[in-house]
């Protein structure tokens, strides 16, 4: 067994999804940010658990229809929400890794939360309130907020990930690269370059912005204030322009 060892478990996918239109194939001189920022460290040997994707309405709308919540544990008790929601019948995509180290003097396969402390869940507002606001069995549950400035107040809604963004998510989870870089802040290059789908290898379906991380080529999203996710290398000719 690999040292990075990874399995897939229970990724299924229902659904349209709202995945902005193609308008043709993108050049070989795609946009490159110009700076690079700080290196971080990548994460090998992903195994994913998640139910379906749905359609889902655009984010942050307020409206009443069901959306991608993300959803924050405290003391890294996120499976325990996502196991007794499961239970409950709720939609949830919960990405995990696994690792072998070194316990007892034996090598055993660790299976660790790719997200600590986070998860997401489907539903409206309301239906995910009944979990959030249980206080019974799941007291250590809450929404993940975003803040917004309106003057001098500050607003917090449950932060919304657009349906597109769960997808690609769940594409660079799913992956058996080893240079998938997820981490739990925003790498502003991301949100400026140009807007593509990945049509073709190993991130197909992957839609994101263009820009260079670490010397390669990649496609990245960053959901608000939560977290980047980043492809491996993917060359221009396996890109179109959203």
């Amino acid at each position: 067994m690999k040292v990075d060892e990874r399995t897939l478990k229970d990724v299924h996918t229902y659904g349209g999804g709202e995945i902005p239109p193609s308008a043709g194939f993108i050049s070989n001189a795609l946009p490159e940010a110009q700076s690079d920022v700080f290196a971080e460290s990548s994460q090998t040997g992903v195994s994913t658990r998640s139910a379906h994707l749905a359609v889902m309405p655009k984010a942050q709308k307020g409206e009443d229809g069901p959306h991608w919540y993300a959803l924050r544990c405290t003391y890294g008790r996120e499976k325990t929400a996502y196991d007794y929601m499961k239970s409950k019948g709720v939609t949830a995509f919960y990405p995990t890794i696994n690792s072998v180290k070194l316990i007892n003097g034996k090598r055993k396969v660790v299976t660790e939360s790719r997200l600590p402390n986070i998860f997401f869940a489907y539903g409206t507002e309301e239906q995910l309130k009944t979990y959030v606001y249980d206080n019974v069995n799941l007291s250590f549950l809450r929404f993940y907020y975003r803040h917004v400035h309106i003057g001098r107040r500050i607003e917090k809604t449950p932060l919304i990930v657009p349906d597109y963004q769960m997808k690609s998510l769940q594409i660079a989870c799913t992956s058996e690269e080893d240079d998938v870089i997820i981490v739990s802040e925003e790498i502003q290059k991301f949100e400026k370059g140009q807007l593509v789908r990945v049509v073709k290898g190993e991130f197909k379906g992957f839609v994101g912005r263009v820009a260079r991380h670490k010397g390669q080529q990649r496609v990245g999203i960053v959901v608000d204030n939560l977290l980047t996710v980043m492809t491996a290398y993917v060359p221009s000719a396996y890109c179109e322009v959203v």
